[in-house]
């Protein structure tokens, strides 16, 4: 029988198929593997007296580690428009991310209340000239919900920004309860704090919404430098038409991306913060050996 684990909890795993969810545990042959099922995996179980055993784990197309899920399709890249102002940098390594673990991103922008409507579109510009959707929102008043919503429908979606987006208010409206604390602020170390404690999958709109405080971890240093290009869509029709096989579009000559650049058909930022995310994977590789 197949289905699919929307939530695991101490060894425990809760597999949804066509009919109901099953409580099931793993085959302890995973764990010689150095495999170990994830929220998300679509797999083969047994079912004896109510009670499943997992046989065999599905072909994954992505693979988060933090939040620890696999197989989304999705993801809702939440920051605030205003209070704070974008960092672009931060966004952008957050798009990387998605890019790298083969996950579409739509950019969700925040507190839209709070921006004008010529802020609005200057921010918009920016995004949509390197290929990525943008949404204005407001997750307390529950603005631009329902097109999100939409959105979800065939897709298993996670949520990921900074601190203070608004992620955990948005799942609260998406899914119309309580279901997902907001984080409270501590006294002694005056930040938010995360309530979640594991990944959960939630039925929505003919798709999957991930529980989860979202992406906790924005570190791309394991990303290969031969590999950093291909997480740059605007990249894409250029990457095969260098000079140079495996051409870094740094300082290599006849460059299809530079050519780009150079007519205008490349964000000359979003090159510029290329380089620099090169340059830091270039300098990571130095103290690897």
């Amino acid at each position: 029988m197949e289905g699919k684990i929307i939530k695991g909890i101490g060894g425990f795993y809760y597999v949804k198929t066509k009919e109901e969810v099953i409580e099931c545990k793993a085959r302890g042959k995973f764990r010689h593997k150095d495999m170990k099922p994830m929220v998300g995996d679509n797999v083969l179980i047994n079912v004896s007296n109510g009670k499943g055993v997992i046989e065999d784990i599905l072909d994954r197309t992505s693979e988060l580690i933090r939040p620890t899920v696999a197989n989304v399709t999705q993801a809702f890249v939440v920051f605030a428009i205003k209070n704070p102002d974008i960092n672009f940098d931060l966004l952008n390594r957050f798009l990387i991310l998605c890019e790298y673990n083969n996950i579409n991103s739509i950019v969700c922008l925040n507190k839209m209340d709070l921006a004008s409507e010529e802020e609005k579109e200057e921010v918009k510009r920016k995004i949509n000239d390197i290929g990525y959707e943008v949404l204005f929102i407001n997750a307390k008043k529950g603005i631009g919900i329902e097109l999100l919503k939409e959105k979800l429908s065939g897709e298993e979606t996670v949520l990921c920004g900074p601190s203070g987006a608004g992620k955990s208010t948005l799942i609260n409206t998406l899914i119309n309860r309580s279901h997902m604390e907001t984080g409270v602020v501590s006294e002694k170390i005056g930040r938010g704090k995360h309530t979640t404690r594991h990944s959960e999958l939630i039925e929505i709109e003919n798709g999957y919404l991930v529980d989860s405080p979202g992406f906790s971890n924005i570190d791309i240093s394991f990303i290969d430098k031969e590999n950093l290009r291909y997480s740059f869509p605007e990249f894409e029709e250029y990457n095969h038409s260098c000079k140079f096989r495996g051409c870094l579009h740094n300082k290599e000559p006849q460059c299809a991306v530079k050519k780009a650049l150079n007519e205008g058909k490349i964000n000359e930022y979003r090159y510029e913060f290329y380089i620099r995310i090169l340059e830091e994977l270039q300098e990571g590789e130095k103290y690897k050996w």
